[in-house]
């Protein structure tokens, strides 16, 4: 099995001292039947444009031929749509273009959303963060929704807080995980379920 994981820096956990973020801490609690690579390919300050515009080229180098590889594509949705003043419609479009191409390709794709950042841009996260959790439930595709759980959450607000409002710290990051791990992550690769995992 191949994994790659394209989004933003949130990916490779900017912020969290043990350098794990939530792809670290979803990976090694997940126990593969065999040997598995990931790759996690993150852009800092990407919007979801240019995440449309390089993710193909990216993971092509990494997937392996079809017939010997289960090939397996994790979108990591961040929030720089809203800093780059995109519209949720662009933003929509921009998903449902990459899932879509996806399943031409026959990759199995999961999404994660973004997280809560700034407390200004809640409504816009939350708005941005429905409407892409309505683009993957129309198209079958696992949705992790991290906004809604963790807006008003102690320990999420906390990392913030220390961190300047931009970035989680290791608590955070747990947070992320454990939601990716008990949101469908484990059937989606045709593991034990989630219940087993925690």
């Amino acid at each position: 099995m191949r994994i790659c994981v394209v989004g933003d820096e949130l990916g490779v956990g900017v912020g969290d001292a043990r350098a794990l973020g939530w792809t670290g801490r979803v990976l090694a609690r997940t126990r593969f039947d065999r040997p598995a690579m990931s790759f996690v390919l993150a852009v800092p300050g990407e919007t979801t444009s240019a995440l449309g515009a390089r993710w193909e080229t990216e993971t092509e180098s990494r997937f392996g031929p079809e017939a010997t590889c289960d090939n397996r594509l994790v979108v990591a949705l961040g929030r720089h749509d809203i800093d780059a003043g995109l519209s949720v419609a662009r933003s929509r479009l921009n998903l449902a273009n990459i899932l879509d191409v996806a399943d031409n390709r026959r990759l199995a794709t999961f999404v994660v959303g973004p997280p809560p950042g700034r407390a200004e841009d809640g409504d816009r996260i939350a708005e941005l963060s429905a409407a892409f959790a309505d683009v993957a439930n129309r198209r079958r595709v696992p949705y992790v929704d991290t906004y809604t759980p963790l807006a008003q959450h102690e320990q999420w607000l906390a990392d913030l807080a220390t961190t300047g409002a931009t970035y989680p710290g290791q608590a955070g990051y747990g947070l992320m995980a454990w939601l990716v791990l008990h949101t469908g992550w484990h059937a989606w690769l045709g593991l034990p379920n989630d219940a087993e995992a925690s």
